[in-house]
């Protein structure tokens, strides 16, 4: 490729040495989905941690990586092949439509594993991009170990999600409410489409251009359909919305709250996109908020399956014109497909929590039984993660004794024995989560340059279902009274 004026002063790092094999399809789609840009150039750029394991998933030479990884992922450097562009979209952020695009991250390109994954390869935090409106595109070193933790804890956990490859300190100052150091971060995304994508090509009234994106979405996302006709259009908003609701469900068995679910941040590859105000609760309430932003509870734990409802609702209104040429049947074909979406998550939920009670048969009441325990959870302000883990143990500890004997006799009525109801719980129910306090720990003791605290307890999320002695300490909640008016913040 030929260097573009903007990329003159930015040196070219061989792709051979660490494995990199780009193929940038997006960069080959009309240019109305995003603007040529590169990363800043930054003082003095450090590795702060690279995720080995995930280098070498991906096929790359993990030991090489780290030793370029300062250069090539900081922002001084590209990788050969790399082709970088800033994404166009739009989106409704807390209910508000805005044109808006990346305006602090910049997609470097699409890297091809070995097996033939594709995987997007992108900075945030490298600097103004033509998106920037008047921001500096940075980010401070705080929130990209933020996303970097509780990232690598959601792909442990199971939880389909982005992944962080490395972190990069930059030497240079970030100003926001104080001065924070900045840092680069490595997002791995099986791509960068979102809602907010469509809504961008759909606010500049052209068919053929949502046409075009949907085209590629699919065929990068779900090419079983690419030769389905137009009912290719209808039959992937479909698996979009189950995918969303399988998703979500699974935020919801573990106790996350994104924090942040705007329509830029729902990806259409139904993964986990955009750490920033999100935390794991401790205490079971469903009306839990942490999100220093969120004022009103839009993103509380239990307004999230609501809210991607909605979502999809504005996506599902992108595509109308090629859900149908008639307007009204093409509102009909989407109308019947959002309405899959309640008992898909319906399903979705009810499903892993019969897994989290040790039940491998159905029954009508299993909904009632698994309701009855989180009542009975948020009425004692139990812990959620410790309490749905207890029940594997031999003392659940669980205050409503009428629900036990209840639970105790369901488990009665299936084939499978105790002792394998009690594994699967194990199995989906895990030990340990990226409690906040132990973030917190490890973030403070992070920007004092003390790594040490950060890697222990990456080790423990690592194995989240697994009791190992050695991380036993993970498995506490905050002391009493420690996780009152907790905050997170976005970083922005």
């Amino acid at each position: 490729m030929t260097a573009t004026p903007s990329e003159k002063g930015h040196e070219k790092e061989s792709a051979a040495r660490v494995g990199w094999r780009f193929d940038n399809t997006y960069a080959r789609l009309p240019d109305t989905f995003f603007a040529r840009a590169v990363p800043a150039r930054v003082r003095a750029p450090e590795v702060v941690v690279v995720n080995a394991p995930l280098a070498r998933d991906l096929g790359l030479d993990a030991a090489a990586l780290r030793q370029t990884a300062a250069a090539t992922l900081g922002g001084n450097a590209l990788p050969e092949g790399a082709e970088p562009i800033a994404q166009a979209y739009a989106g409704h952020q807390f209910g508000h439509f805005t044109m808006l695009g990346d305006g602090r991250a910049v997609l470097l390109g699409e890297h091809v594993t070995p097996a033939g994954r594709r995987v997007d390869v992108a900075l945030k935090g490298s600097g103004p991009t033509p998106f920037s409106r008047r921001g500096d595109g940075r980010a401070g070193l705080g929130p990209m170990l933020r996303e970097y933790i509780i990232s690598e804890a959601m792909s442990a956990l199971g939880i389909p999600t982005t992944r962080s490859l490395a972190v990069i300190a930059t030497g240079e100052p970030v100003y926001r409410e104080s001065v924070l150091a900045g840092a680069v971060l490595t997002r791995i995304a099986s791509s960068h489409l979102r809602v907010g994508t469509f809504q961008y090509a759909a606010a500049r009234r052209d068919a053929a251009l949502v046409r075009t994106l949907a085209d590629y979405a699919i065929a990068r996302h779900a090419p079983a359909l690419a030769d389905a006709g137009d009912a290719k259009y209808t039959e992937w908003l479909r698996a979009v919305i189950d995918g969303q609701a399988a998703l979500v469900a699974r935020w919801l068995h573990c106790g996350f709250i994104h924090g942040v679910m705007n329509t830029d941040n729902m990806s259409l590859a139904c993964e986990t996109i955009d750490y920033g105000p999100c935390a794991f609760m401790d205490t079971y309430a469903p009306a839990t908020v942490f999100s220093s932003i969120d004022h009103q509870g839009r993103y509380a734990y239990a307004n999230q399956p609501r809210i991607a409802h909605w979502n999809l609702t504005r996506f599902a209104e992108t595509l109308l014109p090629l859900l149908h040429a008639d307007e009204p049947q093409a509102i009909a074909a989407a109308e019947a497909a959002l309405e899959t979406f309640r008992s898909a998550f319906d399903g979705h939920w009810l499903s892993g929590m019969r897994k989290k009670l040790g039940l491998f048969n159905e029954e009508d009441a299993d909904r009632a039984l698994a309701d009855a325990l989180l009542a009975s959870l948020e009425k004692e302000g139990a812990d959620y993660t410790n309490t749905l883990r207890s029940l594997a143990s031999d003392a659940p500890a669980v205050a409503d004794g009428e629900w036990l004997e209840r639970w105790r006799a369901r488990l009665t009525r299936q084939a499978e024995p105790e002792s394998a109801a009690k594994e699967l719980i194990r199995a989906s129910s895990p030990a340990i989560i990226p409690r906040n306090h132990r973030v917190e720990e490890a973030l403070a003791a992070a920007r004092d340059g003390d790594l040490d605290v950060m890697e222990r307890l990456l080790a423990a999320l690592a194995t989240p279902y697994e009791d190992r002695p050695e991380h036993a300490a993970y498995r506490e909640p905050p002391p009493s009274g420690a996780s009152c008016g907790y905050q997170t913040f976005c970083g922005t």
